[in-house]
């Protein structure tokens, strides 16, 4: 029975985590759960799965009839901006499953493998900001970091058994977003609406919208640097509209792997649940005759000019995909909220990179420092009128 802490339990990843560990309850136990301030569904899924430990970031959020189930004090509850790291190192477990969104995660990931257990990372943000003192914590304590990502879980299952010196170079596919046939001239008009339509999958605000500028690429370009030690020149991102080939490894002796797959978030989460075995899952298979048109395509820079920045950020190292992110989160929200167009996106985060002096990325108090300028830079960088 292998017992797993689930963060974010409320999002879409925790809650299709909890969907699987339901139809598999001989096979797991769950014994931790944390949200942001959903209390009354941290609530319904700790009853659900008889956990004792919760963690809320925002406790102020607890009222009604979950402050009355607290009340009994048959559940622990942590509170706080450390409430999910705290759970982890009061539970007694053996995975994490990590879903938790944007830089609020990275004390729960340290705090995992600090512990030396097994991290299920879909919080891209930990090892975007941070990935040198991860895995250098990873590599101290044989604590495993477990790719959640589609894109990662189909490099990690192509090259699980092989040195990575023989990897030439891996192929990361994206989408392309909503915007990838859209004219460049009218992406200033852009609205929010449009920016969360996304063609393929159901995802977060956050996440959705950086499908469309192609940041989480970016991101994604920096997480396999540090997950897979590889160089910039060995990370290449092709557009694949149809969302099927996850990504592609060329090995030294000219092989190519591929992981093929529906566009469903569980398959990856699967793999991590069942590392280092398989397990079985009644899904919707890939049918090679109805996905039998598959296309690739580059990335064209000018539609994504985010993109370049990950492989930016490798180049500068330290502290610059803290500031990167940051910069992102702050930026993305902006639009959201209509202060700034999309385009605006790229050119505050691109703008933060040039500014913000780059440290050495070593402790989590560097990296949080980092952050916290990027932040104040991007709230208060103005933008052109359009």
């Amino acid at each position: 029975m292998k017992r797993i802490v689930v963060l974010g339990s409320t999002g879409s990843i925790g809650e299709s985590t909890l969907r699987l560990v339901a139809e598999q309850r001989n096979r797991f136990k769950v014994v931790g759960l944390s949200a942001r301030r959903n209390a009354g569904r941290l609530m319904e899924q700790a009853e659900a799965f008889d956990v004792r430990m919760v963690a809320l970031a925002e406790p102020d959020a607890v009222a009604g009839d979950a402050k009355n189930r607290l009340a009994q004090g048959k559940i622990k509850l942590f509170g706080g901006e450390r409430s999910s790291a705290e759970l982890l190192e009061a539970a007694d477990f053996d995975l994490c499953i990590h879903g938790i969104t944007g830089a609020a995660g990275l004390p729960a990931s340290h705090a995992c493998l600090q512990k030396g257990r097994a991290l299920a990372l879909a919080n891209k943000e930990s090892l975007v900001i941070a990935g040198e003192l991860l895995l250098s914590l990873s590599r101290a304590t044989g604590a495993p970091i477990l790719p959640v990502d589609s894109e990662h879980s189909a490099i990690f299952q192509c090259v699980r058994h092989e040195p990575r010196s023989r990897i030439r170079k891996i192929y990361l596919t994206a989408s392309g977003g909503p915007f990838r046939d859209r004219a460049l001239d009218a992406f200033a008009t852009i609205t929010r609406d449009e920016a969360l339509k996304h063609p393929n999958w159901d995802m977060g605000e956050r996440i959705t919208v950086g499908s469309a500028t192609m940041m989480n690429k970016a991101f994604e370009v920096i997480e396999a640097h540090h997950m897979f030690q590889l160089q910039s020149e060995q990370i290449r991102v092709l557009i694949h509209r149809q969302s099927i080939v996850h990504s592609m490894v060329e090995f030294e002796d000219g092989s190519m792997l591929a992981q093929l797959g529906v566009p469903d978030m569980r398959i990856p989460i699967q793999v991590a649940l069942h590392h280092p075995d398989r397990g079985q899952f009644d899904f919707e298979p890939f049918d090679p005759v109805r996905f039998s048109n598959l296309t690739f395509s580059e990335a064209e820079r000018d539609r994504y000019p985010c993109l370049a920045l990950g492989y930016k950020c490798i180049k500068l190292g330290g502290t610059a995909g803290a500031v990167l992110n940051a910069a992102d989160e702050v930026a993305t929200q902006r639009f959201l909220d209509g202060s700034i167009r999309f385009p605006d996106i790229a050119r505050i985060c691109e703008a933060a990179l040039r500014e913000i002096p780059i440290q050495r990325a070593d402790t989590l108090a560097a990296v949080f420092a980092a952050d916290a300028r990027a932040r104040d830079f991007a709230r208060s960088f103005a933008t052109k009128p359009s």
